[in-house]
């Protein structure tokens, strides 16, 4: 059973935000309102669809309960009664799923990194394709997105890119990129035509407010130096890089690809935050082992998760078993969310499945 309470204190409210809006509040609680409707209103619509098609169905029962109702018209009551049902049972799940308990990290941008795992240049080259493959999907969703950090590949690509990516619900969009990804293709120097198999490292984290986590000066060794560019040379004349060491968890972030050392010291506290914040949510994870079950995959970033095999244009994700045989449409961005929204839905579903066990 639906727990109609709660579902009639979604309604109360949603229709107390409308008045309020109608009442012309002052510009941040009209904002923070519209947000808040914004965020309610697919729950509104499935709570009033599943008032309606539930007094249809009681209409329906009510008219199969009368004994001088004639055969024919008995069939037809029959029938319209099992699609009437099926149509109460799916708006009830979809509701179930969106009382779900929410990551309160879904709505916020996001930190991507990528680094080039084993298989040499050619690693470097597919981590190239990656960063690529994110960023159209990200200019396809209109987010933006910024470079904070880049070790290019001697071949092409790179041997390590970080970058920021903003928007609304960023993070609950590529969360579940995180992981080792796999490529098999025959690379441009190969003269044989042998398939090579080589690897890159994901790793999506939340972007961290100030009021997310709060990092002491005290705590952080600051070092400053020349920024270094390709075979050594000074890429300027002071010291604009910036290297921070956070001493309590031995994180460092090296950052060099602004001239000014306040910018480069900017971009590298947004990394060191964001990682910050994510060794909490992972250590708040492993203290919720139960929980961890519902999670697509472990989530550990050492979990290969992904194969993308290019002489069969063949793309494969491990986790929920999908086979995709359009890999020219995924590394362009265009065919990524129906991955994200297999992975997303699988989610869901396990999800759904534990509350559900739980009672």
């Amino acid at each position: 059973m639906l727990p109609i309470a709660k579902l009639d204190l979604v309604l109360r409210r949603h229709e107390e935000i409308s008045a309020r809006l109608v009442e012309g509040p002052d510009s941040a609680t009209f904002v923070a309102l519209s947000r808040e409707l914004a965020d309610t209103d697919d729950l509104v619509a499935a709570i009033r669809a599943y008032h309606a098609q539930g007094a249809e169905l009681a209409g329906i029962d009510a008219m199969l309960a009368d004994p001088a109702l004639d055969a024919e018209m008995r069939d037809l009551a029959e029938s319209e009664r099992g699609e009437a049902a099926a149509r109460v049972a799916e708006v009830e799940r979809s509701i179930r799923l969106a009382l779900l308990p929410k990551d309160a990290a879904d709505e916020k941008s996001a930190i991507l990194e990528i680094r080039a795992g084993t298989g040499g240049d050619e690693a470097a080259l597919f981590a190239g394709d990656l960063f690529r493959m994110y960023s159209r999907y990200a200019e396809l969703h209109r987010w933006k997105v910024d470079v904070l950090t880049i070790s290019e590949g001697t071949a092409g690509g790179y041997k390590e890119i970080v970058a920021e990516v903003v928007g609304r619900g960023v993070f609950a969009r590529l969360k579940f990129e995180s992981g080792v990804h796999r490529v098999q293709r025959v690379p441009d120097t190969e003269t044989q035509g042998r398939i090579h198999t080589s690897a890159a490292t994901v790793a999506v984290l939340p972007e961290a407010e100030d009021v997310d986590v709060d990092i002491n000066e005290a705590d952080l060794k600051i070092d400053t130096m020349r920024a270094q560019g390709a075979g050594g040379q000074h890429v300027n004349k002071t010291e604009s890089a910036i290297r921070l060491t956070h001493l309590p968890t031995g994180l460092v972030v090296f950052m060099q690809e602004e001239r000014s050392q306040h910018r480069n010291r900017q971009k590298a506290m947004a990394v060191l935050r964001a990682r910050i914040f994510d060794l909490q949510r992972q250590k708040l994870d492993s203290e919720r082992a139960a929980d961890r079950k519902a999670q697509v995959g472990s989530g550990d970033r050492s979990e290969r998760i992904r194969t993308y095999n290019f002489p069969q244009g063949r793309l494969t994700d491990h986790r929920i078993n999908l086979t995709l045989y359009k890999l020219d449409k995924v590394m362009i961005g265009e065919a990524l969310d129906e991955v994200v929204d297999a992975l997303t839905t699988e989610h869901q579903a396990a999800a759904l499945a534990a509350v559900e066990a739980g009672g």
